[in-house]
């Protein structure tokens, strides 16, 4: 079976050849045999493939100067398990996720493989087309036989019938006060089917922004009360959408909570979730997506949720003898040393700090980073992490004035490179022209340029502009400038926010390497503990009261400073067996009583 698909908002004609034949149309070795597989659409502004008489060569893809073309063979037995197609020449879904009654199903993948698409299906919000167009769209009969065998079957008979209520929490929840208008309170009261707000209030801290009109909240407010309205309604089936952007680790176990007491009302529920170790904790199965983002995505069959998450790392699916990976991705269990850091010179001493922002103090212990180092932050929101960063910003540039008005001092100026929580790029110009006013570091090899490049994946969206990036694409580019803008300190708050579960790897692999290349430092403000597991070398926690007042502790090696924060959170993680990454252990289970017992709520001793 074989797939063309065309990214339309790649594909200039106008641009690739404005006066001659288009390079593919004139390379294809079909089109010049006298057959019409590559030909320019009427409109001009793009080309049309014909599937049934591409042969597969790729010359169209290496010719195309924009990376517009995608040629994909599949293995046959794929072409009869289609169930959902945008168009001609556009992506394909194959498979579907297996609800089940009672349990949470999480899907894991990347950005652009099918996850939103499927569950759009499921809602209802997408006519399934089976991959067929025009009159051949299937009818509701075809589409019941189809999943026939399956428990697909009578879940579309109930969702044709309309006899299961459905309940969406949609991905982009910043979109939500463009809909809906009013108090937090009268919202949520309004969808408080059983009596319950009270109970959700106090389970995710809502009970103070209840008197708050819904313009007014923050990503992470709007993200728990999305949930709360969502968990409210009586449904029968619940589609959870990235429910942990936004939120600090501590909400992010209340909402696994939350949404696992479905389970016990018999509810089915699935989840998109892309940070591993939540998704581990609040799922009882998983469905694996693979294949090309924006070409076509795969679903794999269910499989435990332990097991599932091991094979997406790894790499390999066994039981369909497919490989999604070329190398394993892996987890070191680096053992605790003594001393918080022990390698490179002094970079940076910071004093003791304060901060007044209206009623919210923080106060900062004095510390310093090293050559090398990457000292990770942990803390709720609202606790004071990005005003830190803008301290030790406004810090340096004190000490540079200082440095700069005293002749006889020999100590050399620090700067600084920032990549903010909020972006705020927007600028109507390409990706491209954004990384070409970048002043890469003299020092900084052209490998070193091309893994910037090549790990966060800019080649694809360089001729996008700014303002029309999602917000995982604009995090890349945020990241890129920071990271290739010479400097001593790194600054990098929440680099992880709308970054799938692959990039979030690339990213933290990129990190890692290109601060122990540069032999600089960063502080990195993280909530993924898998994401900040992988690149810290230290830790530095905040401890206070969200929204009033804060305190950065000094940093602490990562057993110290891992097993404090999860003790204020109340927490505990273990080490998987096999990939050794971190996972989170149920409340009251034998690990998690175990690891309270002893006093250590990350390493476990062997």
């Amino acid at each position: 079976m074989r797939i063309a698909v065309l990214n339309k908002d790649r594909c200039k004609p106008d641009k690739c050849s404005p006066f001659g034949e288009k390079p593919c149309i004139k390379y294809c070795p079909r089109v010049r045999t006298g057959d019409k597989t590559i030909v320019l659409n009427p409109d001009g502004k793009s080309v049309l493939i014909t599937e049934s008489l591409c042969t597969g060569c790729g010359i169209c893809i290496k010719k195309c100067p924009f990376n517009a073309i995608s040629i994909v063979n599949l293995p046959d037995p794929l072409e009869n398990q289609i169930t959902y197609r945008y168009g001609v020449d556009q992506f394909s879904l194959f498979r579907m996720v297996i609800p089940k009654k009672g349990k949470v199903v999480g899907l894991i993948g990347q950005n652009g493989i099918g996850k939103s698409t499927m569950l759009k299906i499921l809602s209802g919000e997408l006519d399934i087309n089976l991959g067929r167009f025009g009159e051949e769209q299937p009818s509701e009969e075809d589409i019941i036989n189809f999943f026939k065998g399956s428990e697909l079957q009578q879940y579309f008979i109930d969702l044709f019938k309309k006899k299961i209520n459905i309940i969406h929490k949609p991905q982009n929840i910043t979109q939500i006060p463009k809909f809906v208008s009013g108090k937090v309170g009268e919202i949520l009261n309004k969808n408080d089917m059983n009596n319950e707000l009270n109970d959700i209030c106090d389970q995710l801290n809502l009970t103070n922004i209840l008197d708050r009109e819904i313009s007014v909240l923050s990503g992470g407010e709007l993200q728990r009360v999305a949930i709360t309205a969502a968990f409210l309604k009586d449904g029968d089936v619940y589609l959870i959408d990235e429910p942990s952007s936004y939120l600090d680790v501590s909400e992010r176990i209340n909402m696994a909570k939350l949404i696992r007491s479905l389970c016990e009302r018999d509810k089915i529920v699935i989840v998109v979730e892309h940070d591993l170790a939540i998704l581990d904790y609040l799922s009882d199965y998983v469905s694996l997506f693979y294949g090309e983002p924006g070409v076509y995505g795969i679903i794999s069959h269910p499989q435990g949720v332990r097991v599932g998450i091991n094979i997406y790392l790894n790499g390999y699916i066994k039981d369909e003898n497919v490989r999604i990976r070329n190398v394993p991705v892996q987890f070191h269990e680096r053992p605790p040393i003594d001393s918080y850091f022990s390698k490179g010179d002094i970079l940076l001493e910071y004093e003791d700090m304060k901060k007044d922002l209206g009623n919210f103090h923080l106060e900062v212990n004095g510390s310093e980073i090293h050559a090398g180092e990457i000292i990770g932050i942990l803390g709720p929101n609202g606790i004071g992490k990005s005003t830190f960063m803008n301290l030790l910003a406004e810090n340096v540039q004190k000490r540079n004035s200082v440095i700069a008005d005293d002749l006889n001092n020999e100590n050399h100026k620090i700067t600084v490179s920032l990549k903010p929580q909020y972006i705020k790029l927007t600028e109507p110009i390409l990706v491209s022209e954004v990384l070409n006013k970048i002043k890469f570091a003299p020092h900084l090899s052209d490998s070193y340029k091309k893994r910037l490049i090549n790990n966060l994946n800019l080649d694809i969206i360089k001729e996008r502009k700014i303002i029309d990036l999602s917000g995982g694409e604009l995090q890349r580019v945020a990241i890129a400038k920071c990271l290739a803008t010479e400097a001593d300190i790194y600054l990098l708050d929440e680099p992880s926010a709308f970054l799938d579960v692959e990039m979030r790897l690339q990213m933290a692999q990129l990190l890692r390497k290109s601060i122990e290349e540069l032999k600089k430092a960063a502080f990195v403000v993280e909530h993924d503990i898998i994401t900040q597991d992988f690149i810290a070398d230290s830790i530095l926690i905040f401890e206070g009261i969200p929204g009033f007042r804060g305190k950065a502790l000094s940093p602490l090696n990562l057993r110290d400073g891992f097993n404090k924060f999860l003790k204020m959170m109340d927490i505990t993680f273990r080490r998987d067996s096999i990939t050794k990454r971190p996972r989170v252990n149920k409340i009251g289970s034998n690990k998690d009583d175990y690891q309270r017992s002893i006093n250590e709520y990350y390493y476990v001793p062997k």
